[in-house]
Order: structure tokens, then C-alpha cells, then sequence
């Protein structure tokens, strides 16, 4: 057993110290007495403490009302409680005011070390979920999305306004890359919602006919391979939040049935007769035109007005530049405690050619960028040489519009120049004229959509 792990305990007979400290010693533990609750708040203010063995009746203060008082003060303080006069009451009442477990006398040695042990360990694995859910909520909060750009700063006050109403769907508009998820659990943190309850599902990534399966559930026996009841997405949202990444990519059958979630706030399983209650806020994203899909026929109109209730647009990276010192400096940070080690900083020249690219991949290729360069440089700081995404950033497409002619402007390097090159650029272009929408790029080239899978 591990040494480091200290024990109160708390009792006015001498007698019951010696025998237990006798068991507890003797397994590995430090113990500590303290012959009543004075006392033992005594102990707790000059030493760490990691469990407390109190006994229940005690002249002047209860061991109920000693652990009121610790847990006012050290609520991470795992505590047992023991007594010679056992009852069901008194053990009921003992857990209802937070104590771990209740023993009765005379204790036994091996009883004992066993609710010992496995008190330490589930406050131990406590201890370890509270510190991740802290770790998660800082990277995930609104403190931690930095911008001085005054479009990105409108968002995120209109973001934090919504927040506080955790019924209402809202829209995330913008590229890929720009960070849409990282704003949606922003604002699901935001709304005092625990973290374990934002659920996302990418409606791109899933075949058609599991994502109505991922996202209501079905019941035993409803379709052929269905060998067991299963909760989907929006069970396991409950008193949370759905996110729905990739809207524009639902098959227009599964939006028939979103429609119905979101007007009357109910859904069913696949193959179910029960109608259960949506108790959770919708968050759904896209890269997409919806309107443009609508008037394609792809989208349903009457689900864009029900999920438009509150749209938030997230501007691309090229037109808030003067955010990319500081997401630059933030992502290096991270890879500095990722890597354990001294990574270089970023020098001016190479900061300055980050400025003037247009970052097709918005955040998401800027992080990738710094990540490459900080393992590749040797220095003390990363060069121009050391951005692969920048290196020859006057390759692939450039055009000028002149009435009802475009002119295409190819540059490569040598060593870049193929025809793969050629054609990615090409689809590259494509894509940046037509604001990411596989179908207008393909219209644009005059070629099919499937060209851009």
C-alpha cells in the first residue's frame, strides 16, 4: 500500500487508536489521532489528510457534525464513519450527509483495510475525473478562444448571449477549419451544462442508413443486425447538448424526422412505439450554402427556418489576420506541453509569410502548419523554410476575372510541378471560388461533384 497515504482518525477512547492505527499501520498507511472534532480540524489545517476514520458518537460534536464542517471546507476529504451503536437509520442518515461508508464495532482488520483501500482508490480516480473535467473546460471555454479580430469578437458576444438560454438551436455558419465545434462547446459550457452531455454527431461521416440508428436509437429486433436495444445520440444528450457537425450532408428522409424533434421537441427509436421527450439543446454546423442547397433541392426550406433560429457566421482566418500571432503562440504553447520539451518560437519572417497566405484550411491547417515546423526546426526559432504549407506560396491557381473570360495563372516549382499538382490546384481553386460547395466547384469546371471526393 502506498505510503503516502495519511489517515485521521477520530475517536475519545484510547483504546480504539491503538487498535486501529495498529491495523492501519501495519498495511502501509501514516495515521494521525485526534481525540475529538476540535481536534481533528486542528490536524486538518496543519497537514494534507487523505481519508478520515471518525467515530460516530463523541462527546461535544458528532461525527455527522465534524464532517459537515470538513466537507465546508476540504469536500474532497473522503470520510468513514463508525460506531458501537449501529442502526439502519443512523447508517442511512450517515450517507445521505456525504459520508463513503459506515462500519460497525468491533471492526475487523481485514473489513477494514478493504473499505480503506477501495475508499482511497475511488477518491484517487475522483481526483483524476475532476482534474481531466477541469483540463477539458479550460481548453474548451470561451477564455481560451482568443481574437482581436472585431468580426470574430461579434460572434463570440452574440455566442455568449445564447449561452445563457441552453433551449435555444443555434446555427454555426463557416468554412472548414475555422473552429465551429470549438465555438459549439463554448457555449455549451457556457450554458452551466456538464461537459459528459455534449454529444456530437458528424452527419458527413456516418453511412445513410446508420445515422438515423446513431441518432434516435432502435429497439431489439427493429432491423435485420439489430440484436440488441441501442440509445443514440439523443438519449445520451439528455439535460445537454446534440451537436449536429456536417447539417448540410443529412438525407433529406432524416430531416424530415429532425423537423419533427425540433417543433415538437419529441422522438422515437427506430422500430419503438414510445415517444420520448428531447430534453437537450440542438447545436448544428455546417460548411455549406443552406440556401443554396435548398434552392438545389438538397435541403429542406422549412428545416433551414427552424434551425436558423439563432445563426452565428465564423469568418474565415484570411479575413482576421490579425488573429494569427496569437492563435500561432497558443497552438505552440500546447505542442510545448504535448512534446515535454523546449520547442523554438516563431521569427519574424516567418510570422510575416503567415500573414500574406490565405489559409484555405483556416485554423485547423494553421495548427498543423506549426505543429510540422516545431518537430522539423533545429534552432531557436521556426524559419520560413520550415512551413511546408507555405513553401512556394505563389504555386497553384491565381485568376483574373475580364468580362466573360477567366485567366488562370499556374505557378510551381520544379520540383512541385506534376500533374497531380496541376489538377489539385485546379480543384483547389475551384473550391475557393465557389465558398467550399463541392457542387458549385463542380459546376464552375463544368465536371461532376464526385471529381471533388
Amino acid at each position: 500500500m502506498d505510503e503516502g497515504y495519511r489517515i485521521l482518525v477520530v475517536d475519545d477512547q484510547p483504546s480504539f487508536h491503538y487498535l486501529v492505527t495498529d491495523f492501519l499501520v501495519s498495511a502501509g498507511y501514516t495515521v494521525v489521532g485526534a481525540e475529538n472534532a476540535q481536534a481533528a480540524l486542528e490536524e486538518l489545517a496543519r497537514r494534507p489528510i487523505d481519508l478520515i476514520l471518525s467515530d460516530l458518537i463523541m462527546p461535544e460534536s458528532s461525527g455527522i457534525d465534524l464532517m459537515r464542517q470538513v466537507h465546508g471546507q476540504w469536500p474532497e476529504i473522503p470520510f468513514i464513519l463508525v460506531t458501537g451503536h449501529g442502526t439502519i437509520e443512523n447508517a442511512v442518515a450517515a450517507m445521505k450527509e456525504g459520508a463513503k461508508d459506515y462500519l460497525l464495532k468491533p471492526l475487523h482488520r481485514e473489513e477494514l483495510l478493504l473499505i480503506v483501500e477501495r475508499t482511497l482508490e475511488h477518491a484517487k480516480l475522483q481526483a483524476d475525473v475532476d482534474r481531466m473535467r477541469e483540463v477539458q473546460q479550460q481548453r474548451f471555454s470561451f477564455q481560451n478562444i482568443r481574437s482581436v479580430s472585431p468580426a470574430m469578437e461579434e460572434v463570440l458576444a452574440s455566442a455568449r448571449k445564447v449561452a445563457a438560454h441552453p433551449r435555444t438551436t443555434v446555427a454555426i455558419f463557416g468554412e472548414s477549419g475555422v473552429g465551429k465545434e470549438v465555438l459549439a462547446r463554448a457555449i455549451h459550457l457556457a450554458s452551466g451544462l456538464n461537459l459528459p452531455t455534449f454529444v456530437p454527431l458528424n452527419c458527413a461521416a456516418i453511412p445513410e442508413t446508420l445515422l438515423e440508428s446513431e441518432l434516435f436509437g432502435h429497439v431489439k429486433g427493429a432491423f435485420t443486425g439489430a440484436n440488441i436495444e441501442r440509445e443514440g445520440k439523443c438519449a445520451r444528450a439528455r439535460n445537454g447538448t446534440l451537436f449536429l457537425d456536417e447539417i448540410g450532408d443529412m438525407p433529406l428522409v432524416l430531416q424530415a424526422k429532425l423537423l419533427r424533434l425540433l417543433e415538437n421537441r419529441v422522438y422515437e427509436k427506430i422500430g419503438g412505439d414510445t415517444v420520448l421527450k428531447a430534453d437537450f439543446r440542438i447545436i448544428i454546423a455546417t460548411h455549406r450554402d443552406l440556401e443554396q442547397c435548398c434552392r438545389e433541392g438538397t435541403f429542406r426550406l422549412d428545416l433551414l427556418h427552424r434551425l436558423n433560429t439563432f445563426p452565428l457566421t465564423i469568418p474565415p482566418l484570411r479575413e482576421r489576420t490579425q488573429d494569427i500571432p496569437q492563435l500561432a503562440e497558443q497552438f505552440m504553447a500546447v505542442f510545448r506541453e504535448h512534446h515535454g520539451k523546449r520547442l523554438p518560437g516563431l521569427s519574424q519572417a516567418a510570422l510575416d509569410q503567415m500573414l500574406v497566405y490565405p489559409w484555405p484550411g483556416n485554423i485547423r491547417e494553421l495548427r498543423n502548419c506549426l505543429e510540422y515546423a516545431a518537430i522539423v526546426a533545429e534552432g531557436a526559432l521556426i524559419r520560413p523554410e520550415h512551413l511546408r504549407q507555405l513553401k512556394g506560396n505563389e504555386q497553384g491557381c491565381r485568376t483574373e476575372n475580364s468580362g466573360d473570360s477567366i485567366n488562370l495563372s499556374l505557378r510551381f516549382t520544379t520540383e512541385e510541378f506534376s500533374y497531380d499538382a496541376v489538377r489539385q490546384a485546379l480543384l483547389d481553386w475551384a473550391m475557393e471560388q465557389s465558398n467550399q460547395n463541392k457542387s458549385s466547384a463542380a459546376r464552375l469546371l463544368k465536371a461532376s461533384r464526385k471529381l471533388f471526393y
